[in-house]
């Protein structure tokens, strides 16, 4: 299927084709020349794909998925746009897809608010989108057709749930991803509902990141002196933490346990070494998931609205194996 744009700048570049023709004939002019290949070709569907960041290593393997299954091999022309943690980096790139005609629109939204007007620009543009791994908050109806993702709600739960078995009594500093992100909501209503507000003595953003997180623990080691378990909304915040406890003469994974969610390769080496103590799994290798989203949306056929991708959890018997194995 071929949108109504790309049949127009196809109709005028044939025609523009036919009339240099036409001129060439009518001067005798010398060696015709073959057309260049058409880079796309009217087959690919063209996709433009807007990243949030960068900003952890669960991100980076994401990325990675994504351009390893968004390629020309599997019937994909991609335009992909890195926002680098701003929204409005990332409203300027859906702008630009619009402007480009691509066929379909597919991004991870760095926040949840904030998108009511792009939104419908893409929409009066007749622009499908599939949203991938956060979600929005919005009063667009009907803004995307499908989401892929992660369930950031239950993993909090989960997380909570170990807590609640292994260290009823705990007293927990909650190390926040993004202010206003889908995961961070979600992975904080999960995790507290399960927890009770009472076990929280206190909260601060890390966003996301080590060189953050490392920051946010060092003041919440002077704040909270009678901490004793640390949930960190990602791994990396969590390696950022371990390191702010280990400078200051604590020992990660004993003296104050911390419980993660992602499950990148690093997150996992530090189960396995004591350092973490409880990892929820957050998987972003799915872009084989993407692509197919992308191409049934494109042939419009039924979608479902969402699709949750299977998470799993870690505590310390991990094997160094199975840490081995990890793909990110």
């Amino acid at each position: 299927m071929v949108s109504n744009k790309m049949r127009t700048r196809g109709l005028t570049a044939t025609m523009a084709v036919l009339a240099l023709g036409l001129a060439a004939c009518s001067s005798g002019g010398g060696d015709e020349k073959p057309a260049d290949d058409n880079k796309g070709g009217d087959d690919l569907i063209s996709v433009g794909f807007s990243q949030l960041g960068a900003e952890s290593g669960w991100r980076t393997a994401n990325t990675e998925s994504v351009k390893a299954s968004l390629t020309e091999e599997n019937g994909i022309e991609l335009n992909f746009v890195d926002a680098q943690q701003k929204q409005e980096n990332q409203i300027k790139a859906l702008r630009d897809f619009i402007d480009q005609g691509v066929d379909v629109i597919a991004f991870s939204p760095v926040v949840e608010t904030g998108w009511d007007e792009v939104l419908q620009e893409i929409k009066d543009a007749d622009i499908p989108v599939v949203l991938v791994d956060r979600t929005v908050d919005t009063t667009v109806e009907d803004p995307y057709v499908t989401w892929i993702g992660a369930d950031f709600k239950q993993e909090g739960t989960t997380a909570g749930e170990w807590v609640k078995a292994n260290v009823p009594d705990a007293k927990i500093f909650e190390l926040q991803g993004t202010l206003g992100s889908g995961a961070q909501v979600d992975r904080e209503e999960g995790f507290d509902a399960v927890v009770g507000a009472e076990n929280i003595v206190g909260k601060a953003s890390g966003n996301f990141t080590r060189a953050e997180g490392k920051a946010a623990m060092e003041a919440a080691l002077q704040a909270y002196p009678d901490m004793n378990l640390v949930f960190a909304h990602n791994d990396d915040m969590g390696l950022g933490a371990i390191e702010a406890i280990t400078d200051a003469g604590k020992v990660p994974g004993k003296d104050i346990k911390i419980v993660t969610i992602d499950g990148v390769r690093d997150g996992l080496q530090a189960l396995k070494d004591g350092k973490f103590n409880y990892v929820v799994e957050c998987n972003p290798v799915f872009g084989d998931q993407i692509v197919d989203a992308i191409k049934k949306v494109h042939n419009g056929e039924d979608v479902p609205k969402e699709t949750i991708v299977v998470d799993k959890a870690f505590d310390q018997t991990i094997t160094q194996e199975e840490i081995d194995a990890r793909l990110y």
